[in-house]
């Protein structure tokens, strides 16, 4: 919201961008309040409603009409659905209309044609994610780490409800996403190949994934897996990382892994709400956790890679800032502050490394391997730091 506030006086058209039900109505509904009290006016158009759209389904001047005349702010909510909304943003930004734009976008390709399109420096885009844990406020108690992990960060899922109605609303959601989103991107045959590929990302995620093998298990062409990858991608539902190499000898360099945007979706897709403790995959739980934080403080001059070796070394994550990496490990358990095994073959290869974290159940601790510090933290103490932008790994 801080990041949006600054905007409201920019002439750039402002897009929020994210997976279904992760709360940009909301948002741009408190932003609409914020500015309201500041005196000017404004008009949210909610394009989900059938007669709003229809009110967009006009020639574009009109559009552009109807729009300066709404008001001094306006807001779009799922602005994908407008036909030629790039050419219409434009004119009315390259006219130097007085009007300031916010809208947001989910789940169409289309949105992306836009974005390619003539926007280009015209436009900010901001990406809204799941609550963080940290962001989560319970009326009766503290929103605990076990609850997160079996539900996730959806909004409507944090409020007191029984667990039977949390999994009924992440179903829903589900069923939602592939109804709405899918069914007009795919052909009606395949609908049930890309939920098998659901499935598969699913069960596979933080492992090293191949398209082939994909395509072998759900019996469509590596082209179809790939472009059904994209189309989650560009839903903001599932997300690829790919391996982090300076071309040193027996480093992985082209493989990738994979992993869905909330943790109360995978349950649901899995069909496995019980607690992470009593899970054969609760490595992959915890792993998943710090993965979607780190997400959220991606910046333009940092990324997220991997690290893999053929032998099997391995780190979690590499986060690249200005291209200097930071090795990341997850350990679900933790004896005693010990340099894992393949954080120290990293260390090893890798010799300029100043920061390095291991993040676990139950140890904060720091160690020194040559110039670098490994400080031991825990989840919660991580969750913490990337809420407060205090994680500042260079």
């Amino acid at each position: 919201m801080e990041k949006l506030k600054k905007e409201i006086n920019q002439p750039e058209i402002n897009i929020i961008l994210g997976a279904r039900q992760v709360g940009k109505t909301t948002l741009l509904r408190q932003l609409q309040k914020i500015i309201e009290q500041s005196g000017r006016t404004t008009h949210f158009f909610d394009l989900e409603q059938p007669q709003v759209l229809a009110e967009f389904n006009q020639n574009p001047q009109e559009i552009i009409n109807k729009i300066r005349a709404s008001g001094q702010t306006v807001f779009i909510d799922e602005f994908q659905y407008i036909k030629n909304a790039s050419k219409i943003f434009k004119a009315i930004y390259d006219d130097n209309i007085p009007i300031k734009i916010f809208c947001s976008g989910s789940s169409s390709l289309e949105i992306h044609k836009h974005l390619k399109e003539s926007l280009a420096g015209r436009r900010f885009l901001f990406r809204l994610y799941p609550l963080q844990l940290s962001e989560i406020v319970s009326p009766k108690k503290k929103y605990s780490l076990r609850k997160y992990l079996q539900y996730g960060g959806m909004p409507g899922l944090t409020k007191t409800l029984s667990d039977k109605r949390k999994q009924q609303i992440l179903s829903e959601l589900l069923s939602s996403y592939i109804l709405k989103d899918i069914k007009s991107l795919i052909k009606e045959e395949n609908i049930r190949a890309f939920n098998h590929l659901l499935y598969l990302l699913a069960e596979n995620q933080g492992a090293a994934i191949s398209v082939n093998s994909l395509s072998n298990q759900i019996r469509l062409s590596s082209k179809a897996v790939n472009r059904y990858l994209d189309i989650l991608e560009e839903t903001y539902v599932n997300f690829r990382i790919y391996s982090f190499s300076k071309n040193l000898g027996n480093e992985l360099k082209k493989s990738c892994k994979t992993y869905l945007f909330d943790l109360g979706i995978r349950n649901a897709i899995l069909k496995d709400f019980s607690r992470a403790s009593d899970r054969p995959d609760k490595g992959v739980i915890f792993e998943s956790f710090v993965f979607l934080k780190l997400q959220t403080i991606i910046e333009p001059n940092m990324e997220i890679k991997f690290w893999r070796t053929k032998d099997g070394d391995e780190v979690d994550f590499i986060l690249l800032k200005n291209r200097k990496p930071v090795p990341i490990e997850v350990k679900s358990k933790l004896a005693k502050p010990k340099i894992p095994k393949g954080l120290k073959r990293f260390l090893l290869r890798y010799k300029n490394i100043k920061h390095a974290y291991v993040i676990n159940e139950t140890i904060t601790d720091s160690l020194k391997h040559d110039s670098c510090v490994i400080s031991f933290i825990t989840f919660e103490q991580f969750d913490k730091k990337i809420s407060s932008n205090t994680f500042i790994p260079l």
